[in-house]
């Protein structure tokens, strides 16, 4: 039997880099995301490849209500999850502090640090009940360093440390592990998002340099979830070789 995993923001990225790998590795899955064609699109990709089954659900992580019509009463089958990966993030803008714009600080906490909560707070009763499983955070090395107009895209990241340091001692009795995984520089729709679509910019970020792929987390993650009962990766910091932190980078 297989096992079964939920993947928020599974549409692109690290989240469907993830999906794809799971599926590879003969886990069932729970993908969602906000955009339904690309869940639709990643599942049929996924079964015409794989012998696993897919569950895809689109909603918001923001939204407590959508996430609670959503995975509140999952079918029998689907409620005995193994891992819960809590991919769902993003970063909106560059200004400092002073000028930041109140808009962009909302997106950023209530899907960093309020969707991690609405999701968890639904499947955490699951796991206590199976008493097992395994829930992964995805974080940053913006949630270890605080950098130049990273300003609330940190703070709601070092939430998310945090909050996995949090979920390990409080589920410690319920036999659940949390694993917390904090990447640097990855290549993704991540840059684009935070430029507002930008292209030009979003590119220069990586310019002359090697970043880290969706697939190379997406391995760490399947690493992390495949480790015996007894073993669990509390933090786990991944660099691109030519990044050592927040400020220092190597461009050719």
């Amino acid at each position: 039997m297989n096992k079964i995993a939920l993947i928020t923001g599974a549409t692109s990225g690290i989240g469907k880099a993830t999906a794809l790998l799971l599926a590879e590795n003969n886990f069932d899955l729970i993908i969602t995301g906000r955009r339904s064609e690309r869940l639709e699109s990643l599942k049929t990709e996924i079964q015409e490849k794989d012998q696993v089954e897919v569950l895809a659900l689109t909603f918001d992580v923001r939204n407590y209500e959508e996430v609670q019509k959503n995975l509140g009463d999952l079918p029998k089958k689907w409620q005995k999850i193994d891992v819960l990966v809590n991919n769902a993030g993003l970063a909106v803008g560059t200004s400092t502090i002073d000028k930041g714009e109140l808009d962009d600080w909302n997106r950023m906490i209530d899907t960093n640090v309020k969707g991690l909560l609405h999701v968890s707070k639904i499947i955490i009763p699951l796991l206590i009940e199976q008493k097992k499983g395994h829930i992964i955070n995805l974080s940053s090395i913006a949630g270890k360093e605080v950098y130049q107009s990273g300003n609330v895209y940190c703070a709601s990241k070092h939430a998310a440390d945090a909050l996995s340091q949090a979920m390990r001692i409080d589920l410690l009795p319920h036999n659940i592990k949390v694993t917390n995984i904090a990447p640097g520089m990855v290549e993704t729709e991540f840059s684009v998002v935070r430029y507002k679509g930008d292209q030009q910019q979003a590119d220069a970020v990586y310019q002359n340099m090697k970043p880290l792929l969706a697939k190379d987390i997406a391995e760490v993650i399947l690493f992390a979830a495949q480790r015996p009962a007894h073993v669990t990766l509390n933090d786990i910091v991944v660099m691109p070789t030519a990044q050592a932190n927040t400020s220092h980078l190597k461009r050719e």
